[in-house]
């Protein structure tokens, strides 16, 4: 697992250079046409053992995360910005992050609570990012327009079965992508796209699956796991949360979300394949987000898609947890399939 690597690398949407060179060092030998595309994303192509009647089968992660880009610098040096994907701004003031190529320290600011017990809506737009610089010129030399900011996390284990980590979303697709590449054999062909911009629009996953015209696509997503107390809640009461889905109890199979409907066939067979093989897995039905699969499976002329999700509490924020349990089913939950999917899967009706 090269999670940790993918973890701590800077990749924010349009600037994925670091978490590309990663990969491209990871899969070298373990695929053929290894290329980067115009848009920036890796693809490769792990040929299956099948002579003919086999599907090929796109799988794509997406090597960007969220983050910031760098507006403007203040006359006192201090840097405005503004996000890039989804952010919920509460969670920035006093958080360290990294600003440009150099990876510069810095300090989100905001006025202290003991001078601002007044304003309890947390705008990007009245925020600064602290580098230690005293004036517009001292700044200047370091840090310009453009730049992204990355939160400044560090990978660790927590207990014996939990991962933290930034930009779980998604580097835990990325460093599962590597390890069916890495595993095999497998009867189809893989045609593996570590894309990019998905955070924006699902921009690189469209301009691969054009590239690529594949028979059907798996997409290797982290995703939101709000399996937390209810705070509204009233404990007495046995109120429980609805949650889009749980650490610690599978993979996620999506039925839908704001991007996509799952292709019904692609789903009956995840389902049965895992029940086959004794793989643990959980159904996500909330409606909230959406992945690669919603510009792949809308391609050429229609593209048969769906998602395996690694339930990630606290996404889309500086540090998020998942399970090492779940991480292995989603493993062995892709290869299986890989193992069995035919043309039938696909198929209407």
């Amino acid at each position: 697992m090269i999670l940790q690597q993918l973890s701590e690398a800077v990749g924010v949407s349009g600037r994925e250079e670091a978490v590309r060179k990663i990969v491209l060092e990871a899969i070298k030998g373990h695929a053929e046409d290894i290329r980067i595309d115009a848009m920036g994303s890796v693809t490769a192509i792990r040929r299956g053992t099948a002579s003919e009647g086999r599907p090929r089968v796109m799988i794509a992660a997406h090597m960007d995360e969220i983050g910031f880009m760098v507006t403007g610098i203040d006359s006192n040096g201090l840097i405005r910005f503004t996000n890039v994907g989804g952010v919920d701004p509460r969670i920035l003031p006093g958080l360290r992050v990294k600003v440009g190529d150099d990876l510069l320290p810095g300090v989100i600011i905001w006025t202290p609570i003991h001078m601002n017990r007044d304003q309890n809506v947390v705008k990007i737009s009245n925020l600064r990012i602290d580098i230690g610089a005293t004036s517009n010129g001292s700044a200047n030399g370091k840090v310009k327009r453009g730049d992204r900011v990355a939160f400044d996390t560090q990978f660790m284990e927590l207990g014996d079965t939990m991962l933290r980590g930034k930009a779980f979303d998604d580097r835990v697709g990325c460093s599962l992508l590597v390890d069916v590449l890495q595993g095999g054999p497998y009867p189809v062909d893989v045609l593996a796209a570590f894309t990019v911009q998905e955070e924006i629009g699902l921009r690189g996953a469209k301009v691969a699956a054009q590239t690529f015209q594949p028979d059907l696509a798996l997409v290797l997503e982290g995703t939101t796991a709000h399996d937390l107390p209810n705070p509204t809640s009233d404990p007495d009461d046995g109120d429980e949360i609805n949650p889009a889905c749980r650490v610690g109890a599978g993979p996620a199979l999506t039925v839908m979300d704001r991007s996509m409907i799952a292709h019904p066939g692609l789903l009956r067979l995840l389902r049965h394949t895992a029940e086959e093989n004794g793989i643990p897995y959980q159904l996500k039905t909330q409606l909230g987000g959406g992945t690669d699969a919603g510009s792949i499976h809308l391609a050429e002329a229609g593209i048969p898609s769906a998602v395996i999700s690694m339930p990630c509490r606290y996404i889309h924020s500086p540090a998020a947890l998942l399970s090492r349990d779940d991480y292995a089913a989603a493993l062995r939950l892709a290869q299986a399939v890989l193992q069995v999917v035919t043309f039938d899967a696909v198929r209407h009706g």
